[in-house]
């Protein structure tokens, strides 16, 4: 789908579908999402440049992903999307920016792409009259704030997985109570450590991009938004921080939920321990009394099934005790 932003009397017009060549050179912004071979043709022809294929944004050598042709960059990174709806995934998204237009080519929509683009028709002064730069700068922006919002939820979501752990590990409650709550934090953290990983991806992307942006000598961001980057340079640097930070966080309630899982396991395999070995007396008296011999003197005593039936529980008690008093049990 091809959607442009254009200023026109002082607004913002926003239009969907196939343009004119006049049309697209006036946007200020060309957003290209999933397009058909008729729209790459179609802004190619208009803009004079050339689109990336979807192949060619999943390379991931940085001289595929970052470079110059003519007055254009050509500027891929991964971004997070989805985290909203359960099902998150990364996708390359392209930033091409000219001197006149800002064309961006996707096949997924992360949520900052969507409130970007009311912000900007609620706002378009501060937003797309800036020039193209400037669009692609507070578009990075709504990025980073969007990753700030994930990364503070997922701590969140990570504080409660924990306490919910060792409450689990310290309550006196049925081993199957235990065993579902365990693995309920199990879960919470495997996806709290994707999306970190994820979201430290696109932080890295960024990171990349502006720096690359800062480094080029052509004016391709306006003095007047050089700001901007530095502000977003410092952003990103600090969500890279805290996402480290989150990293090393799940990491830590892994090992303990492991550890936690180990002794409760250990628990068990004692319990079965004891059992065996505390039944393994009382088994070899009665291998002992069910042997078919002629000559047994306890078969004609009156007592002596329930002398047997004694000596069994007894033997089958003082390993207990014994266990009882090692501390074993």
């Amino acid at each position: 789908m091809l959607t442009t932003y254009t200023v026109d009397n002082g607004g913002l017009s926003m239009r969907e579908g196939a343009q004119d060549a006049e049309a697209l050179r006036r946007a200020v912004w060309i957003d290209l999402l999933s397009p058909t071979p008729e729209e790459e043709k179609q802004v190619q022809a208009a803009l004079r440049l050339e689109v990336p294929t979807r192949e060619e944004m999943q390379e991931i050598e940085s001289s595929s992903r970052l470079y110059r042709e003519g007055d254009a960059l050509f500027l891929t990174a991964n971004f997070l999307y989805g985290v909203e709806g359960g099902e998150y995934g990364s996708t390359a998204i392209t930033f091409v920016l000219g001197n006149q237009n800002l064309v961006t080519v996707r096949y997924a929509t992360p949520r900052a792409f969507e409130v970007f683009g009311a912000r900007c028709q609620r706002t378009p002064r501060t937003l797309l009259f800036g020039g193209p730069d400037a669009v692609m700068l507070h578009l990075f922006e709504q990025i980073v704030d969007r990753l700030a919002d994930i990364l503070e939820r997922i701590g969140a979501d990570m504080d409660r997985a924990s306490q919910a752990a060792f409450r689990t590990a310290r309550a006196k409650a049925k081993a199957t109570a235990k065993d579902a709550g365990l693995k309920e934090t199990l879960i919470t953290l495997g996806q709290v450590g994707e999306v970190t990983t994820r979201a430290s991806e696109t932080l890295l992307g960024l990171s990349r991009i502006l720096s690359f942006v800062s480094a080029e000598k052509s004016g391709a961001v306006r003095k007047e938004n050089q700001g901007l980057i530095k502000t977003l340079v410092r952003d990103v640097r600090s969500l890279v921080e805290h996402a480290s930070f989150l990293n090393s966080k799940a990491q830590f309630l892994l090992d303990a939920v492991l550890g936690i899982i180990n002794v409760e396991q250990t628990n068990i395999i004692k319990t079965f321990t004891v059992a065996s070995v505390a039944l393994m007396p009382p088994t070899l008296l009665a291998s002992i009394y069910g042997m078919n011999f002629e000559f047994m003197p306890e078969l004609r005593w009156a007592v002596g099934y329930p002398f047997a039936l004694l000596l069994m529980v007894v033997s089958a008690a003082l390993p207990v005790l014994y266990f009882k008093r090692k501390g074993w049990l």
